[in-house]
């Protein structure tokens, strides 16, 4: 069931209506709601789907007691490795056994014993990736005393399955969102309003720049031996505002969901387009899933706190695993790598926690130098999301070959109107860089006219630009 689709806008006002007004006196019952409309939501791609989030659930809220029981270390690790194992297994197995299996195959081949070996076809589970996350997130926290494991089993199984951000996060941690499960929600007006907002920008972002700007990034990128350098690059903008687009937009209409019913999930994109070097362009974006390598991985082989070349290898192994979490591909491990070259000089000369704050935080416009720093900062995260978004790495060497060509100084071949909506759209966007989301507070002094004039226009542009039922890009991750 997907947020831009008609199923979703029957599906969401019934939920409402039934955990506020049937069982809003009865927070289990709530909770009990939250797991049977999450599996509804979940099921509706594929049921077999629920017994993978099940059995999951099971096994980390069963280690999670046991862990709260155990003092022995030794079992206590166990434990853990039993989580991880049961865990990445089934994250191996679904998204990663056929790319192992080839690359096995081929190495062989390549000194001359052919190994015949069958691919098999495996459906990849939605959101695989995301709550598998979140789940080890709250083994690994009980098991460090972190905090305590919950015997409310419901509870935990709304954690887990919590349909707004189910199937693309944002990855919570246990820390954060378990404990919301087992306090008692009260109906508020106000950020029941402020979630309608956030979904209605999420919305615009994912089927009126999103969706449009996928339209062209696709035929450029399928067709890229054919065009010029000035028009792949024009693919590749339509690409970076595609995927920042529809990622940051499933987001926002999850964390607006969530307040909906009462819940505050982690902001996942602080703007990330308007970063002034790599390291800052990171702590922007998808927030979630780079916080939770930094602390479950990064930290743990050493962070920074050790000798130059195991920093080296810290900063690799997790920008080469944030690339492999996206997906089993070498285009993804490339761009995992070529990140962490960009981050390599920042954290060297103590610059990558440099810029903290908002961009011209004081003014309306940048310096020259702030838009020299993150016109350069785009550029290069560019040149990554050419080889993120090419089919093979062969690809991704061609247009950037083209690209660093002649024809890059021709006349692009695509002339299309989603270049103004981009435009308006990074203009609002830069507006609202200080807030939550864009058009958190735009608005809100406007006279009231005024104010639901601009609402009315965005309703409008989602109904003009979009088509009902356009999957969202990480679904496939």
């Amino acid at each position: 069931m997907l947020f831009n689709s008609i199923d979703f806008a029957l599906f969401l006002p019934i939920v409402f209506i039934l955990y506020w007004f049937v069982f809003n006196r009865n927070i289990k019952l709530q909770n009990l709601l939250i797991v049977i409309a999450s599996y509804v939501f979940y099921g509706s791609w594929d049921w077999r789907f629920l017994l993978l989030i099940l059995f999951s659930t099971f096994v980390d809220y069963l280690v999670g007691i046991a862990l709260e029981k155990e003092e022995t270390l030794k079992k206590r690790r166990l434990l853990l490795w039993i989580s991880i194992f049961v865990n990445l297994g089934f994250l191996g197995f679904f998204k990663y056994y056929n790319f192992f299996l080839d690359n096995f195959t081929n190495v062989f081949s390549f000194f001359g014993h052919k190994i015949d070996a069958s691919s098999l076809s495996i459906i990849l589970p939605v959101g695989i990736s995301f709550y598998t996350f979140q789940t080890l997130s709250y083994t690994i926290d009980v098991y460090r005393k972190k905090m305590k494991p919950t015997k409310d089993f419901v509870a935990f199984a709304a954690f887990v399955s919590f349909f707004p951000q189910l199937v693309a996060g944002p990855i919570e941690r246990a820390t954060n969102l378990l404990p919301q499960f087992v306090k008692k929600r009260e109906f508020d007006y106000n950020k029941a309003c402020d979630g309608l907002r956030q979904i209605l920008w999420g919305l615009f972002k994912k089927i009126v720049i999103a969706d449009n700007c996928a339209k062209y990034a696709n035929i450029i990128f399928n067709n890229s031996e054919v065009y010029s350098g000035s028009t792949l690059v024009l693919g590749s903008l339509f690409f970076a505002f595609q995927i920042y687009g529809d990622y940051s937009g499933y987001s926002d209409i999850a964390i607006g969901t969530s307040r909906l019913f009462g819940f505050n999930l982690q902001k996942n994109f602080a703007f990330p387009y308007f970063s002034r070097n790599i390291g800052e362009f990171w702590r922007r974006w998808h927030i979630s899933l780079s916080t939770w390598f930094r602390d479950y991985l990064y930290i743990p082989l050493g962070g920074s706190k050790v000798g130059k070349v195991r920093v080296v290898r810290n900063i690799f192994v997790i920008f080469i695993v944030s690339g492999f979490w996206h997906g089993a591909n070498w285009n993804f491990i490339i761009w995992g790598a070529l990140n962490a070259l960009y981050f390599l000089p920042l954290l060297f000369r103590s610059k990558n926690r440099k810029y903290m704050d908002v961009v011209a935080i004081n003014s309306n416009l940048p310096s020259f130098k702030e838009l020299i720093q993150m016109a350069m900062t785009f550029g290069f995260t560019l040149v990554a999301w050419i080889f993120f978004r090419s089919d093979t790495v062969s690809q991704a060497i061609q247009i950037l070959s083209e690209i660093f060509s002649m024809s890059l100084f021709g006349m692009p071949s695509f002339k299309k109107p989603i270049i103004i909506w981009v435009l308006i759209f990074m203009f609002i966007e830069w507006v609202g860089r200080d807030s939550e989301y864009a058009i958190e507070k735009l608005g809100k002094n406007w006279h009231e006219s005024l104010r639901w004039g601009f609402y009315y226009i965005i309703v409008i542009s989602i109904f003009l630009m979009g088509s009902e039922g356009e999957e969202f890009i990480y679904f496939q991750f």
